[in-house]
This record gives C-alpha cells, structure tokens and sequence, in this order.
C-alpha cells in the first residue's frame, strides 16, 4: 500500500493552495460580510482547470478524478470554504449529465461549465421535503414534444445565478414512491422560472443559495436525463458519488482553523510566555491535528475508490459524517484558543465557525449518514 499522493496531484495541491491564497484569501471577509458572489474567481478557476477538475478532459474537464477534486477542494476549502464551494459546485448538477446524459447532452451543457462560460444547479429540496427525496412534490406533465414543470424548490446552490438547472420532478405520480421520479434540464432563462436569492445564512455566505418556482416552465422532452421513473435511483447515485467531494471541504476547513491556531499561538503571547508553551494549548492542537489526519485518509480512500470503478458508498457516507463532525470539533477548539480575538471577524477562525455547520446539514444530514452507515452495517 503507498500512502503518498502521485506527483502530478501533489503539483495539483500545490497549484490549488497558491490558487486559494491568491485569489480567495484578499476577498474571504467582503465576500462574507457582503453575501458576495465570486463569477471571476470561477472564470480564473476555470482557466487554471480548477473547475470540474473530476470531469474527463474530453468534455472539457481536467480528468483528475474524484481524488483530484477532493484535493482541489480540500485546498480551496482551507482558505475560504463558501468562495471554494462557488468553484467546486460551478458543476453541480453535471454529474447527472455525466452518468446518464446522451453525447449531445454531455457536450452542451457540462463542456461550457468546465470553460467558465455557464453555471450548472441541481433544483432537488424542495421547503417540505430535504432528507425525505421521495416527499418531493414538483411535477412534470408531457404535452405534444414538451414537458411542462411545476413547483417549488428550496436551498438551491447557485439558484439565482446558473444558467441552467438538473430538476427532479414526479412524471409518473401513480407509480410506487421510488419509482414516480425524472431528472430534467432545464435552461434558466425559461419563461415561468422565479429565482429569489435567500439573504441571512449562518455561513458559507458568498456562495448563492435561492428559492426556485417553476410555473408551468416548458422545456422539450430531449431534455429528460436517462429513462423516465428512474430519477430517485439517479439522485441516490449523485448523493453517493459527491459525498466525498463534500467531506473534502470539511477537511480544507480543518486544516485552515488548524493552519490559523498553530500561527497563533505561536505568535500570541500570555503571561510572559507564547500561547503555545502551554500544555492545554498543545492539547487542543493535538486533538485537531489527529482528526484531521484521520478524516484526510478517509476521504482519499473513498475518493480513490470511486475512481478505481470500485466505489463504497458506506465509506463515502462515513467520510462525510466524520467530516462535519471534525470540522465543527476544530473550528470550535479555534475559536477558543483565539480567545475574544476568535470572536471578531479580525481573525477568520469565526467565519469558520459559521462555515462548519452547513457540513452536517447539507448534501445529506448527519442524521441520514448514519441510517446509511447502520443499514449496511446490519446487512452486510
């Protein structure tokens, strides 16, 4: 077993942190304090192929794979996570175009995105259902060539400012309950589309979160994504496959609040000594250190895995449980070895703090990671 990274993907990390400390880093607290979106950052990303670096480079892509993308985002993720999210989730919702869509479908619409000329969205929660997928509600009737889409989704990333979104919907509503659902792109410049940012967020505050309403949209039936009825086992596979990527930013956040705590108490001097001469200082950055090394093999495991066509799903669904649960761990013990310094936007360990949350509430909470976990563990 070789535990170091291949040198093309250490070059990659090298690439991704000067990236992060460059462009992220000057604009982290106006982005914060602003509710800012980042649409050059993401061009200037895409140049440097940072942009759905895990896409093949014949659709546009890096073609460095899951491992590849979970290092970009660990690193871009280490100086800002929300502004890192705008470039990591620039594809979202491509991954379902990759998996099921045709050629023409793959080229038109992921190909752009790599290059920094669109922004995809995935339009899945909707305001009465998140964990619950199959409670969705929004419907998709044909009519002559077109389906036309109704309904209402919540906590989009990248809602107000994409070009385009991948919509679950109910096309067969009197199939059984996992069997009722389609995937459908949708462009979002079509008429009956209501897109309205949501202002006030915790954390992650730069990257765009919107409510979406579809009022009788049509769009052509090209547009279907795979089969028709096979829209939950899609979305399932989505959430599996990008589990990985999700807890890579849970890494990058640890490893910033402990990059900041080391500096800082190295650098802080209390009762005539440095802050770090203290043995419940080195305490608190040992305990960062060890769960962040352990979470770091757990999500290059599963992140390798994917791309060795050999995936665990559980192993996704462990790294992205354990990551939340570090990242909340090491932006607190942050803030407190900041002291009252931790507490004000002078130091970014409180914007970590706020960032962290998201990580056990998004892209499957962490109470849905361990029903995954459990279930296998009772099955296999």
């Amino acid at each position: 077993m070789d535990f170091e990274l291949p040198e093309e993907l250490n070059m990659l990390k090298d690439m991704a942190y000067k990236f992060a400390v460059n462009e992220l880093g000057p604009m982290s607290q106006e982005c914060d304090r602003e509710e800012k979106y980042t649409p050059e950052i993401v061009k200037k990303a895409a140049e440097n192929g940072l942009v759905g670096p895990w896409v093949p480079e014949e659709y546009g892509g890096a073609g460095a794979g899951m491992l590849g993308n979970c290092i970009i985002t660990e690193q871009l993720s280490r100086v800002d996570m929300g502004i890192g999210l705008n470039i990591g989730a620039a594809t979202f919702g491509c991954e379902a175009i990759y998996f099921y869509g045709t050629e023409e479908q793959k080229r038109q619409w992921i190909t752009p995105v790599c290059e920094g000329k669109m922004i995809s969205a995935g339009a899945y929660t909707e305001p009465d259902a998140g964990t619950d997928v199959a409670g969705y509600r929004t419907r998709a009737v044909k009519d002559g060539d077109d389906y036309v889409i109704t309904g209402n989704k919540m906590f989009i990333t990248n809602g107000s400012v994409c070009d385009f979104y991948v919509v679950q919907t109910i096309t067969h509503p009197d199939e059984k309950r996992h069997n009722r659902f389609s995937q459908i792109i949708v462009p979002a410049n079509t008429p009956g589309i209501t897109r309205t940012k949501i202002h006030g967020k915790m954390g992650i505050r730069s990257s765009d979160t919107a409510e979406v309403s579809f009022e009788e949209v049509r769009v052509p039936q090209t547009n279907l994504l795979g089969a028709e009825t096979k829209g939950f086992y899609q979305l399932m596979h989505f959430f599996d496959t990008t589990r990985p990527m999700v807890a890579a930013q849970g890494l990058g956040l640890s490893q910033g609040c402990l990059d900041h705590s080391v500096r800082y108490a190295k650098e802080r001097q209390v009762f005539g000594a440095p802050l770090g001469s203290f043995q419940i200082t080195l305490a608190k950055l040992t305990e960062m250190a060890i769960r962040i090394e352990a979470l770091r093999g757990l999500v290059y495991k599963a992140a390798l895995l994917i791309d060795e066509d050999r995936p665990d799903y559980t192993l996704a669904a462990m790294a992205k449980y354990l990551s939340g649960q570090t990242a909340v761990f090491c932006a607190n013990l942050a803030v407190e070895l900041h002291g009252g310094y931790g507490y004000i936007d002078e130091y970014p360990v409180q914007k970590f703090y706020r960032d962290a949350k998201i990580l056990e509430l998004y892209e499957g909470t962490k109470e849905a990671e361990i029903m995954t976990i459990g279930r296998y563990l009772l099955t296999r």
